[in-house]
């Protein structure tokens, strides 16, 4: 029996604590199999996979179907795509989402182009570094519900896949040496192996990298020159290939990696740098003062798409994020999160406020949409495959 099948058998969550894994090697694709499965363009580097966890295209086929199956929330009413919609770069439009039983999320749901490379997943969470350890969070989590797999309702879930032949098939595929059936594990593995290929790197953006100096107007090229400027500062956490310092692949070791998290000024409701008590960010899980307020910078890949902003979506457009960070923080009038967030004492350094004429606005934004990826969010591999029968 391979490490996997030993793995899966428990029927637990083993795929979120490595060290339970057997010490048993999995046969791993080679980088060349890789690449070609995800569909990685020359100049990126392969992200890291774990070794527990191998890519496959059986894998990826099975994971794409859960992915949009709505069989995967105990209510049977919401899928993965639910908060994730491929023609919105896999956000939702929402300031927050609501979950399968209807209670409302407090986060914004972040888009999921090149999730694989993000150094954690989440938009606070400094310990979920592997889509493993990730996914079963919205299946299996109570607090707050999305999916709403409870204890009480998992082998009712998993028995709607075990009953299908179609699935039956497929697991059967994905993971040729277990014996068993659906199992969490296996739901959660399929589902990072599909995620990992959610790859963009077709943007105009991308194209004038890779040397074509057309793919730009002269406006975005203007734009790109501010961002990556010291007067506006954006590069300090939005840089490289996916456009944020949060950032690993393959090659990535334990001293060089980076967990970034900062305060960007957003709120500060009693002039010490408090945040709304419902979401304090990186302070939820560390419970240092210091770090209230603190969340991961996104990836900017299709950010034009992804409206609305920030962690709690609370702005509303991509002019009002720049409005923000020109300010050198936002200023809440009234109402029980008043106060202002340009004097909060834990906002990071780098926001100190620029200012931009009327043309040099209209760069900037023109060069954020210049990072949409129209291949990415029209591309067939990453659609629901339900439209298709």
């Amino acid at each position: 029996m391979s490490a996997l099948a030993l793995v899966l058998a428990s029927g637990g969550l083993s795929c979120s604590s490595k060290s339970s894994a057997p010490e048993v090697e999995l046969a791993q694709p080679s980088e060349a199999e890789t690449r070609a499965l995800l569909v990685l363009p020359e100049r990126f580097f392969l992200p890291a996979i774990p070794a527990y966890n191998p890519i496959s295209a059986e894998k990826i086929a099975l994971g794409r179907r859960l992915f949009y199956d709505v069989r995967l929330s105990a209510a049977q009413t919401q899928s993965c795509s639910s908060c994730h919609l491929q023609r919105l770069a896999f956000s939702d439009g929402l300031a927050t989402p609501t979950g399968s039983t209807g209670q409302r999320l407090h986060r914004n749901s972040p888009g999921l182009a090149n999730v694989a490379y993000l150094s954690t997943l989440t938009w606070a969470n400094p310990s979920l570094r592997d889509l493993e350890d990730q996914l079963p969070v919205p299946i299996l989590g109570d607090n707050p519900v999305e999916l709403g797999v409870s204890d009480g309702a998992r082998q009712e879930v998993l028995a709607r896949f075990d009953a299908d032949d179609g699935y039956r098939v497929l697991f059967q595929g994905a993971f040729p040496d277990s014996k068993s059936g659906a199992t969490i594990d296996k739901i959660v593995f399929a589902l990072a192996s599909f995620c990992r290929t959610l790859v963009s790197s077709m943007s105009p953006y991308d194209r004038y990298v890779r040397g074509d100096k057309a793919a730009l107007s002269d406006s975005q090229r203007r734009g790109l020159g501010l961002f990556t400027g010291e007067r506006m500062e954006c590069f300090h956490c939005h840089s490289g290939t996916n456009l944020t310092v949060s950032y690993h692949d393959a090659n990535t070791t334990e001293d060089t990696a980076r967990y970034p998290f900062f305060n960007d000024g957003l709120y500060n409701l009693d002039g010490e740098g408090a945040y709304p008590p419902v979401d304090q960010g990186l302070y939820d899980v560390t419970f240092q003062p210091r770090d209230r307020g603190l969340f991961r910078p996104p990836s900017l890949r299709n950010i034009a798409l992804t409206a609305p902003y920030m962690h709690d979506g609370s702005i509303p457009d991509l002019r009002g994020v720049l409005a923000h960070y020109s300010a050198g923080g936002s200023v809440t009038d009234s109402g029980p999160f008043a106060g202002d967030g340009r004097l909060n004492p834990l906002k990071s350094g780098l926001i100190r406020g620029f200012k931009l004429n009327p043309e040099e606005t209209e760069d900037v934004l023109a060069f954020f949409e210049s990072l949409t990826d129209d291949d990415f969010i029209g591309n067939p591999a990453f659609s629901d495959p339900f439209t298709a029968e």
